[in-house]
């Protein structure tokens, strides 16, 4: 069904912090709309549990956070953007307070009835400098911008809508240099496809979980942004670099369920299932290790012993601190018979950050005027090769009032011409359903297995020619159907598998969260070199 044209200044997809945040101050010089495929308050941002790291201790330091975030990047973080982002956090922090954010707070020790700060400390953060809301950040971040939202006139959201695809001159041949002049939108209750024209079109769409069969992430993580920015001629950066969270419950009936790395960072400690401490030897930090250090052990620990998971035990520390702490982790696993108090937490890796994504500057640009990516679905140099723990929220924050201030700086010209409706031609109602089915669980077991924590080159040769095939499947039955919400999402996961494989391939070592049997150590005439891709024209 071909739907309506709608003109605003900026069109926004996705409504995690990124997204919010930047509606939010493009408010103030232009009318924008927020596109959002599920409910508004369904998005990373909201399954958030650890929180957002920024330097506001006397005992941290700028520096110290760059050291941090460089070492964790292993070699690939661009150094001016990380000292960038790091150095703008506080004053975004501020913001964020203005806005009604309760972070959580402590007694400042020797000083009764004042308060500061409660920082915690995650995993390769050498200071505590982690601003929470208990273990519920996310959500309050989200409350917060949320209502903010919703009180301002100049913005639109709309729930229940799903981006098909990008427009751009190119597309529909016009002359002269391409740019994005806006968006085509699925209306999932009218089955309608619209037409968004604007000024600029903002990705911040989040992650790509879903292209794997376990994962932290909602089910809305399908890497649309990803996806859409890569047909539309944008380069592509750093794929290969899926950040596995060690900690997932590992339950039965526990779907997705994270077990913030804050936990390790109050002193929880990796056991394996006879109670031994598997960490030691590992790295200095034992327990406290980055991230891709910690998921390796894990697997490794899972295929020696051929145990289906492992343990993270906090029973030695008092119960009350633990249920105040941690009150949405202690009441999620006692739903699952399981308290946290008194018995180590059973969890395994699950797929969890894109460290990589759509190439684009400090202010969310991208190769193609006329559109910005912030957030996760942006690869602006800040995680290198590994991402910190945390700094995904500063980075989203610190992304969003760039790109605003730019598009205020630099406000692009609207398009005079008009732009087309969605036109959907001879396409029928899909009549098989369970081909969409079939290739969804297919791509994201085909991940798992073959393009997991721990990679070889014949597992990614294998995934790469699966994945070709199962493509040019969706391709013949995308212009066959009309347009629904899963079989976007499945043609997106597909494109965005088909990225990481590439890229992968294309990185003969093992770097960060990259891990290749055939390439174990770094090579060092990789460090700093970026696995671009650029769409052939």
């Amino acid at each position: 069904m071909n739907g309506e044209i709608r003109q605003y200044d900026y069109v926004v997809v996705g409504s995690g912090v990124a997204g919010l945040m930047f509606a939010l101050k493009a408010s103030r010089h232009g009318s924008v709309v927020i596109v959002t495929k599920k409910s508004s308050v369904e998005s990373s941002t909201n399954y958030a549990q650890g929180g957002i790291a920024s330097v506001t201790s006397d005992e941290d330091s700028f520096d110290l956070h760059v050291r941090d975030t460089l070492k964790a990047g292993a070699g690939l973080c661009r150094e001016d953007s990380v000292r960038s982002i790091v150095q703008e956090g506080p004053a975004r922090i501020q913001e964020l307070i203005e806005l009604g954010i309760r972070f959580s707070e402590r007694e400042v020790p020797g000083h009764p009835g004042a308060r500061e700060l409660d920082l915690g400390r995650e995993g390769g953060h050498s200071k505590r400098r982690i601003l929470h809301a208990q273990d519920m950040t996310g959500r309050e971040i989200e409350r917060a911008l949320l209502a903010a939202a919703h009180a301002e006139e100049q913005i639109t959201i709309l729930e229940d809508h799903i981006a098909v695809d990008l427009i751009t001159s190119a597309k529909l041949g016009r002359p002269g240099p391409n740019r994005c002049l806006g968006v085509y939108v699925l209306e999932k209750a009218a089955a309608a496809v619209h037409t968004y024209a604007a000024r600029a079109v903002i990705l911040a769409t989040g992650g790509c979980g879903k292209v794997y069969l376990y994962t932290t992430n909602p089910d809305i993580a399908t890497g649309d942004g990803v996806a859409m920015a890569w047909r539309a001629g944008v380069p592509v950066a750093n794929m290969e670099f899926i950040q596995f969270h060690p900690t997932c419950l590992y339950h039965p009936k526990a779907k997705s369920f994270l077990i913030s790395e804050a936990v390790r960072g109050e002193g929880a400690v990796l056991r394996a299932l006879d109670g031994r401490e598997f960490m030691e030897g590992q790295h200095e930090l034992k327990s406290l290790a980055p991230r891709d250090v910690v998921a390796r052990a894990i697997d490794a620990e899972m295929k020696r012993s051929g145990s289906d998971h492992v343990s993270l035990d906090i029973t030695h520390k008092p119960a009350p601190f633990i249920i105040r702490r941690f009150p949405n982790i202690y009441r999620t696993c006692l739903e699952y018979g399981l308290d946290i108090t008194k018995e180590p937490i059973p969890v395994v890796p699950a797929a969890h950050y894109q460290c990589g994504g759509v190439v684009t500057d400090l202010d969310g640009r991208t190769a193609l005027p006329g559109l910005f990516a912030i957030g996760e679905v942006a690869c602006t140099g800040l995680h290198g090769a590994n991402r910190l723990a945390s700094n995904s929220l500063l980075e989203a924050v610190v992304g969003a009032h760039r790109a605003a201030a730019s598009l205020e700086r630099d406000r692009p010209e609207a398009d005079r011409t008009l732009v087309p409706r969605w036109e959907s031609g001879d396409a029928q109602d899909p009549d098989e359903l369970v081909v969409i089915a079939h290739l969804w669980d297919e791509i994201r077991r085909l991940m798992w297995d073959y393009v997991g924590i721990v990679r070889t080159t014949r597992r990614l040769r294998r995934a790469q020619t699966r994945i070709k095939n199962i493509l040019e499947e969706i391709q013949e039955y995308y212009w066959d159907f009309v347009v629904t919400a899963d079989l976007l999402e499945l043609r997106n996961i597909a494109t965005v598998a088909d990225l990481i494989v590439r890229c992968a391939t294309a990185r003969p070592e093992s770097r960060g969260l990259h891990y290749t049997l055939d390439h174990p150590e770094p090579d060092p005439a990789w460090a700093q070199r970026d696995t671009v891709l650029t769409p052939e024209r």
